[in-house]
């Protein structure tokens, strides 16, 4: 509480009993205007409701960039935050996201406790840096298709701070949204392979080339393979929170209505110790499922490992041969008692998966969220990362984009890049920090890597530098010059290959393709809308993570960029990925 008056300024001859007595009667008074509970709650959703009721008086007209079902989305985030104090409701008035802050304004009301992302882990990954072709002509890595950062990027912007740099992994936010690739006619092609090319927005001597893979996508009136689903739902005490276990509840709720009566689905709890709260039931009995899902609350320590052994007993019991066979870990990866050791977790994950047990990781919450975890693990156990932070985020991965979540299309697909010195001279792939290969694993089968799912789009970028510019970043080697003259095989930039084994196989097939320079060129001269977005993604991963590569590349040019990129925006992703840039500009400004 504020002081009623500055002490240092009280007439030194005022009697001591005096202002005894005048601090209890303010504190009396104070006490006695202490609302109840209830009341106090009425009171800030009351508020929360005039604050979001002045914002709309000051933008009576939709903008632009203004996300649809705005009024859908804001009762869906205000059912999921439990708004009980001044921090609170500052927080649901940053939360927002149909509201977008315009330029040279500061969105109100953004206050969170200092260091409220200590306590959060991820990974320290260096940005890629930049390749002499004539030394490293080639690039190996796996595919990703994780989309978690993006969405927990987004949480943290809405809280009012600006990301640990260790948050942006710059592939999961280009791959978060959809673009218009060409898709395979029939399951026989499981996905196909579009390139383009645009001059770097940032650096006027560069170019960024995009690799785009499209899987097939399941057609709406064909059954896909029966699942057996295993929901491993952490209710420790730490999921405790609003945006933690209540969320979770409503997110598997929304995915069980999906399932069919040919599915299972089962659910195991784990804190100080792990229990079977479902064992496993047809999917199509929603009010059992339900009333399971319903009795779940939050309390005690953590003991991830035992919670893990159980779901994987529920998995095996149940298995369905030929069929889909997975653990939706949903967590905050919070895992602080028993055998907590990543590699006994990662050890354990690599073995049922080898039996055909997926493992795929949904994160809630934050404050002790644990990133570098449920990343890791999905990796392992040929899945995907989602950070489900509202109930729309929910809706996109486990009701629009199921199929790619349940249904693999092709299994440890690498890519591998041989750029032609000839015609280029340097190179840097953009993110992908962690899913780097030797070049010798491409052809091992043994090594694991990415797997797509129906529908999927995976897209690669790099930033190259032609041989015929002056933008390169080092030097030329002085005693190389010769075999790169020798080397040129008609004009191609680069030679592509791509490895993947179909589902159930061990066997890896091939496919090779040239990319040629002159219509890679051509392209660049009218690029494609999606390439321009994807280049606003790629700079603002960049500006959040220190902007090493896009140098003075502003807020503003990244907008302007966006709204170039915007194209269809059906779903307003696009939209509303232009209102995270505001929102950064604002808090970076006022840091």
């Amino acid at each position: 509480m504020m002081p009623l008056f500055n002490t240092k300024q009280v007439n030194t001859k005022l009697c001591k009993h005096t202002l005894i007595l005048i601090l209890a009667i303010s504190l009396s008074a104070c006490a006695s205007q202490t609302p109840p509970k209830e009341t106090a709650e009425k009171d800030d959703k009351e508020q929360v409701a005039e604050v979001i009721s002045v914002e709309v008086k000051k933008n009576p007209k939709p903008l632009k960039h203004t996300r649809p079902h705005a009024e859908e989305e804001l009762k869906m985030k205000m059912e999921a935050v439990q708004v009980t104090g001044a921090r609170q409701r500052s927080l649901a008035v940053a939360d927002m996201s149909y509201a977008p802050v315009l330029p040279g304004h500061k969105r109100p009301g953004i206050v969170i406790p200092e260091n409220s992302l200590a306590g959060e882990n991820y990974a320290q990954l260096k940005q890629n840096g930049v390749m002499d072709v004539l030394q490293n002509p080639v690039s190996t890595f796996s595919i990703d298709v994780d989309t978690g950062s993006y969405s927990n990027l987004r949480r943290i912007l809405n809280q009012g701070a600006l990301p640990p740099k260790g948050a942006v992994r710059t592939e999961e936010l280009i791959n978060y949204f959809d673009y218009d690739y060409a898709t395979p006619r029939d399951q026989k092609q499981p996905f196909l392979v579009n390139s383009s090319m645009m001059a770097s927005p940032w650096n006027k001597d560069k170019y960024l080339l995009q690799i785009g893979i499209k899987a097939w996508e399941q057609p709406q009136d064909t059954k896909r393979d029966s699942a057996n689903l295993v929901f491993l739902v952490d209710v420790s005490g730490s999921m405790n929170q609003p945006n933690k276990l209540p969320l979770l509840k409503k997110s598997l709720r929304m995915l069980s209505k999906q399932m069919t009566a040919n599915d299972k689905i089962s659910i195991v709890v784990y804190a100080g110790a792990s229990g079977v709260v479902l064992e496993p039931t047809a999917a199509n009995n929603l009010t059992k499922i339900t009333n399971a899902l319903d009795r779940l609350s939050a309390g005690g320590s953590t003991n991830g490992e035992a919670g893990i052994n159980l779901a994987y007993q529920m998995a095996e019991s149940a298995f369905i041969k030929n069929g889909i066979n997975r653990i939706l870990l949903a967590t905050d990866g919070d895992f602080n008692v028993g055998q907590s050791s990543t590699e006994a977790l990662v050890e354990l994950i690599e073995q049922k998966r080898k039996k055909g047990i997926a493992l795929s990781t949904l994160g809630f919450g934050g404050g002790n969220y644990n990133d570098h975890l449920m990343e890791q693990l999905a990796d392992k156990g040929n899945g995907s990362y989602s950070y489900i932070d509202n109930l729309l985020e929910a809706k996109k991965v486990l009701v629009d984009e199921l199929d790619s979540q349940l249904i693999t299309v092709a299994a440890d697909v690498k890519l591998q890049l041989e750029f032609n010195p000839s015609v280029v001279s340097e190179y840097r792939l953009i993110g992908y920090e962690n899913r780097h290969l030797n070049r010798e694993d491409f052809n091992n089968d043994q090594v694991d890597a990415g797997e797509i799912g129906a529908g999927h789009t995976v897209t690669a970028v790099y930033e190259i530098s032609l041989a015929s510019s002056e933008g390169r970043s080092m030097e030329p080697l002085r005693y190389q010059k010769e075999s790169a003259q020798k080397v040129d095989h008609s004009g191609e930039l680069a030679f592509m290959r791509i490895r993947y084994k179909a589902p159930g196989e061990s066997s890896s097939q091939l496919i090779e393709s040239p990319l040629l320079a002159k219509t890679l060129i051509d392209s660049s001269r009218q690029p494609a809308i999606d390439s321009k977005f994807s280049a606003a993604v790629i700079a603002f991963a960049d500006k959040l993570q220190g902007g090493k590569y896009t140098a003075n590349y502003s807020y503003e040019d990244i907008q302007k960029l966006v709204q170039q990129g915007q194209g269809n925006d059906s779903h307003g992703l696009r939209a509303e990925f232009n209102r995270l840039v505001q929102l950064a500009q604002s808090i970076d400004e006022a840091s």
